[in-house]
């Protein structure tokens, strides 16, 4: 289990990861950020995957029960909404396959969280 240090640190690295993936999301097309993640040899799809992955893993690593499949629901549709959102972002389209890997990347990134938190690594024999 993660001490409330840790919970904290992974809460503030998730909040600023949201953040990042909600200003990506909705900059225009020809920003200069978009432009020169474009130039990078990694398919849109890759990086929707891995971007909603990882904001289904931090809170999968400390969060149970109720609280966490409000974050893994809310996270989807964060995802939907965006995509919606890129409607209104110039240079940027809706595009439902850009739904379905952030949905993969949730899937992913909660089951890579439950392999790895109950992983016997700094963990004390009583």
């Amino acid at each position: 289990m993660c001490s409330g240090e840790m919970k904290t640190s992974l809460d503030f690295l998730w909040g600023l990861l949201l953040l990042i993936v909600i200003v990506g999301s909705l900059l225009p097309a020809q920003s200069t950020a978009l432009e020169a993640l474009s130039k990078l040899p990694i398919s849109d799809k890759t990086e929707h995957f891995a971007a909603y992955a990882a904001l289904a893993f931090l809170p999968s690593l400390h969060r149970r029960g109720l609280s966490l499949a409000v974050f893994m629901i809310g996270t989807f549709g964060l995802g939907v909404a965006l995509e919606f959102g890129q409607l209104y972002s110039p240079g940027r389209s809706f595009d439902l396959w850009d739904m379905g890997a952030d949905g993969a990347g949730i899937v992913a990134g909660l089951c890579l969280a439950f392999v790895t938190r109950n992983l016997p690594i700094g963990r004390t024999s009583p």
